[in-house]
């Protein structure tokens, strides 16, 4: 299986065989769309973004980050810096300001000692994680590779909260004996509520099918059977990126 990923990466141009991972990541949970912006995490050799500039098209933006130089790819912005360091961060956010996906295929250094290996997986996807929540505006999606083992679980956890929903990946491009999988999150959640929250709202308007609408701190939250003008106790059980449902409670 592998060896025929690394001859179609040759092939067709790629510069690694990773590149059909992204590819099947994408076919997978939609992760792009024409003229949005990328953030790739861990770039090099360039394999990622090759596919990431592809499907963004000429009005997209793709920017490669890496500690190692990564060779000019058309259509793409290198940035070049550790992820474990805050100033590369903080000169992403600088750069990019807003992203509708970031994607991270960084992994560590490998020991050969399994348990040390996966908690460095971790840490990286982790980081990738807190710098897409710097990065990612509503809606915005997050893929990022992670080595099987006891870190995986609290990630999602944590990655669920912040996100519409949370689907783990193996794609077939990844070798046989390969412990990663790839968490793709879609739907960053930018709202003021969450899930379960109970507030007491003031309905404001009347949504076009009759729902009631209130605005949390300029969030705009549904509310079934309330009137314009009332005051009601709510419980969130829906969260979406752009709104939100509730209950009355």
């Amino acid at each position: 299986m592998s060896d025929m990923y690394y001859n179609r990466a040759k092939q067709e141009g790629y510069r690694a065989r990773s590149a059909y991972k992204l590819k099947q990541l994408d076919e997978t949970a939609g992760l792009f769309g024409p003229g949005n912006t990328v953030v790739d995490l861990g770039a090099a050799p360039g394999g990622w973004s090759q596919v990431a500039s592809e499907r963004v098209g000429e009005q997209g933006t793709v920017i490669a980050v890496d500690l190692q130089r990564i060779e000019d790819i058309d259509g793409v912005e290198t940035l070049r810096g550790d992820m474990t360091d805050d100033d590369t961060r903080e000169r992403i956010i600088e750069r990019v300001g807003e992203a509708d996906a970031v994607v991270s295929d960084m992994a560590p250094n490998m020991t050969g000692e399994y348990h040390l290996d996966a908690a460095r997986s971790a840490h990286l996807a982790r980081m990738a994680f807190e710098t897409a929540l710097e990065l990612l505006g509503a809606g915005g999606d997050l893929a990022v590779k992670i080595f099987e083992g006891q870190d995986v679980a609290p990630l999602r956890e944590d990655m669920e909260s912040e996100f519409e929903y949370v689907r783990a990946v193996h794609p077939d491009a990844s070798r046989d004996s390969s412990s990663e999988l790839y968490l793709v999150a879609k739907g960053r959640l930018t709202a003021p509520v969450r899930e379960g929250d109970e507030l007491t709202v003031d309905i404001v308007d009347e949504g076009s099918e009759g729902d009631g609408i209130a605005k949390v701190e300029g969030f705009t939250v549904f509310i079934p059977d309330a009137a314009t003008g009332e005051e009601v106790d709510v419980r969130v059980d829906d969260v979406k990126p752009r709104f939100a449902f509730a209950e009355r409670r």
